[in-house]
């Protein structure tokens, strides 16, 4: 790799970190939480794609978060009564994580609310073009670190 191209990859790397780091300051700072932390929310969200539960391994496939962090937040959404643990029908040893009514209903919630704030960011800012385009570039990029 040419130096020229290897200081422009590094160069969006690392303007692709700022506006991420920036945008999830913003959104973490806006008023539409209701009582569950973002990072709570991330669980919720996740569930809420997974009928069936996921297994804390699986949670932590897109958190940033080591296992026993998922664990601890895990814990804490079952204090509260928005997860429940259940057997898993593979392996009755492990155990799947999956929303209670309360935790469908608390996702749906914060998730509108959240889901509209997005929106607003992200279309005050791009163009629908853009928008296809930066979803385009970022699908692009996950896949080709998934090999």
């Amino acid at each position: 790799m040419s130096p020229s191209r290897t200081r422009l990859a590094n160069e969006a790397w690392e303007a692709l970190f700022r506006a991420q780091s920036t945008v999830v300051r913003e959104l973490t700072a806006a008023d539409v939480w209701d009582g569950v932390s973002p990072s709570e929310y991330d669980v919720l969200y996740a569930l809420s794609k997974a009928p069936d539960g996921l297994r804390i391994s699986e949670l932590m496939g897109d958190m940033l978060l080591t296992q026993g962090g998922v664990s601890r937040l895990v814990a804490r959404l079952e204090d509260r009564g928005l997860v429940e643990r259940v057997a898993d029908p593979a392996d009755g040893r492990a155990s799947r994580i999956r929303l209670t009514a309360a935790g469908v209903d608390a996702q749906r919630r914060v998730g509108l609310r959240h889901g509209r704030h997005v929106a607003q960011l992200m279309t005050s800012t791009f163009s629908v073009e853009q928008l296809q385009q930066l979803r385009a570039l970022c699908e692009t990029l996950t896949e080709s670190t998934r090999t």
